[in-house]
């Protein structure tokens, strides 16, 4: 498991729905090392706070292995890091294998992982498809967030170790279940209402906690 691009960005002006907002999804791979503090990457932006950023969601995952699978798919062969508004670009890290609440290293920073992403519409009209957002949740091509337990700096090519793991076991491919309402998933729920990294916000809105 490792980085493959490190990727922020600052805030544009864009049109979506036919509105001008502001919006930190355009990100640009960077090279060198980047200190990494508790609210994410030096440098990176997000224009809603309400909804990106934050201690819960300091730093947005998403594999490499799902870029050739998306360039098919979207017919969108110029796909490159970091378009999906990821702030790194992995190798090794699939949502089947990791858990909410593990504890990585990366360089000399420790993050913690919190929850799958549920990408907005914003990332439809970044790429300029209508339902690229509600297509990545069916898909279970999610990617997820990280907290960042100990601040430090990262660099491209870092190895992603995990050194404390979870118990309760329930992998972001399980908390999608969740959150795409699926059936048959009271064993996953039970188990995700014990994960004390689960954001509580996210406990209210699908456990019912």
């Amino acid at each position: 498991m490792k980085v493959l691009s490190i990727n922020v960005g600052s805030l544009r002006e864009m049109l979506r729905n036919g509105k001008k907002i502001q919006t930190g999804i355009f990100k640009e791979s960077i090279e060198g090392q980047i200190e990494v503090k508790r609210l994410g990457l030096e440098g990176d932006q997000q224009a809603n706070n309400k909804l990106h950023g934050g201690i819960y969601k300091a730093i947005c995952v998403y594999a490499s292995e799902y870029y050739d699978l998306w360039k098919e798919e979207l017919a969108k062969p110029d796909l490159s890091f970091g378009d999906f508004g990821e702030n790194l670009t992995t190798i090794g890290l699939l949502e089947d294998d990791i858990y909410l609440g593990d504890r990585l290293r990366i360089g000399t920073v420790e993050v913690v992982v919190t929850q799958p992403r549920e990408p907005c519409i914003t990332l439809d009209a970044r790429l300029g498809i209508k339902d690229l957002s509600a297509r990545i949740r069916k898909s279970g091509r999610s990617g997820f967030y990280f907290s960042v337990e100990k601040e430090g700096v990262i660099k491209n090519g870092d190895s992603i170790e995990n050194i404390s793991q979870e118990k309760n076991k329930v992998s972001i491919s399980d908390f999608n279940q969740i959150i795409n309402r699926k059936l048959e998933i009271d064993d996953i729920i039970e188990r995700a209402s014990k994960i004390y990294g689960l954001p509580p916000k996210l406990k209210k809105k699908f456990l019912k906690i």
